[in-house]
């Protein structure tokens, strides 16, 4: 699997819809999905997927509004439960033949184990391969259809991957009862190329998808990454995180070298309702010239766009407010997935 940073040929995202992952903030969440389009039609096609057409024709109106013309931007009528295209849909792989072919990895998907509205989500996937004329593969462990979310792995691309004990290994949520660590490692060895695994333990407060990590700890070169970190010890992500980094200062890349890891203060913490939303810096998105970073009026979010400014001296640090983005669940790394040259 290619890290994130190398060349994209699209970036595929789903127009939201369902005011219930929003409640009562939907109304500036398209103008959100509207200034991550014209940050990312400069430098790569942007595939939009949309209920119908006549959404599509009120999409189209609404970039028209912003004055961002539907140029380097496809649609796609593919109806949608939710918007978190990085766990719907399929990832995109390489061969590790000589032609180096586009193949799409369509896990079966089930919401996180955790809603029972996602056979619209379920559909997306395969619909994504087609479009993008890659070679479907479906995972399978016996005759179970393997399940796996993008949000819940990530790689450096040379053969380190990145993942949690929570999502993957505990009971709650359960995605592939009866997969253990071992399963795990040799189904990232046969499908991503990824023969080093380093294992994180809990997730943050708030996280719907129990324990992805995208919202702690990312590569952002092959030999870095960046991780979040609570110095308050009263606060109810300061263990988890302290724990995170004592696993990543431990841990060691695919050639045996101990990486350069990079602290990320989290935000202040963000409420609905009483409850912890999981807002974290590390949800950001890198495409080809622009970084999306989600960021909460907080004033962390100064010490964290120069921090990626400096990790990423080659692209725009484009801030995104995401305070209302966030009662989705999800911020812009949720939102999108990256198709590779």
């Amino acid at each position: 699997m290619p890290a994130e940073w190398e060349p994209h040929a699209a970036t595929w995202i789903a127009w939201p819809h369902f005011r219930g992952d929003w409640p009562g903030k939907f109304e500036p969440i398209p103008w959100v999905y509207v200034e991550i389009v014209r940050h990312l039609v400069g430098s790569e096609r942007v595939e939009i997927l949309v209920n119908d057409g006549a959404a599509e024709t009120k999409v189209r109106k609404t970039l028209d509004r912003a004055g961002l013309p539907c140029v380097n931007v496809r649609f796609h009528h593919q109806p949608t439960d939710r918007v978190w295209t990085r766990d719907s849909g399929c990832i995109f792989t390489k061969s590790s033949g000589a032609d180096g072919r586009l193949e799409a990895l369509t896990f079966r998907f089930t919401a996180w184990a955790k809603y029972s509205n996602y056979a619209k989500d379920a559909a997306v996937a395969p619909l994504m391969a087609r479009v993008a004329k890659a070679r479907a593969v479906r995972p399978m462990y016996g005759k179970q259809r393997i399940v796996l979310e993008g949000g819940a792995i990530d790689v450096n691309g040379v053969g380190t991957l990145l993942t949690t004990e929570e999502c993957l290994l505990s009971k709650v949520q359960e995605r592939n009862p009866g997969f253990l660590r071992e399963d795990y490692e040799r189904l990232f060895a046969d499908y991503f190329g990824a023969n080093n695994i380093i294992w994180l333990g809990d997730g943050i407060v708030g996280d719907d998808t129990h324990g992805h990590v995208d919202d702690l700890a990312r590569f952002v070169a092959a030999d870095t990454v960046v991780t979040m970190v609570e110095p308050d010890f009263a606060d109810e992500n300061h263990s988890a995180l302290a724990e995170n980094l004592g696993r990543l200062r431990s841990a060691r890349d695919q050639n045996g070298k101990k990486l350069q890891i990079v602290e990320l203060p989290m935000p202040r913490p963000v409420l609905f309702e009483r409850h912890r939303l999981p807002a974290s810096y590390a949800n950001f998105y890198i495409a080809n010239r622009v970084v999306l970073v989600p960021i909460f009026a907080d004033p962390n979010d100064r010490i964290v766009l120069n921090t990626l400014a400096q990790l990423f001296p080659t692209r725009e640090i484009v801030p995104i407010y995401s305070r209302d983005f966030i009662w989705g669940f999800g911020a812009m790394h949720c939102m999108t997935q990256q198709q590779p040259e």
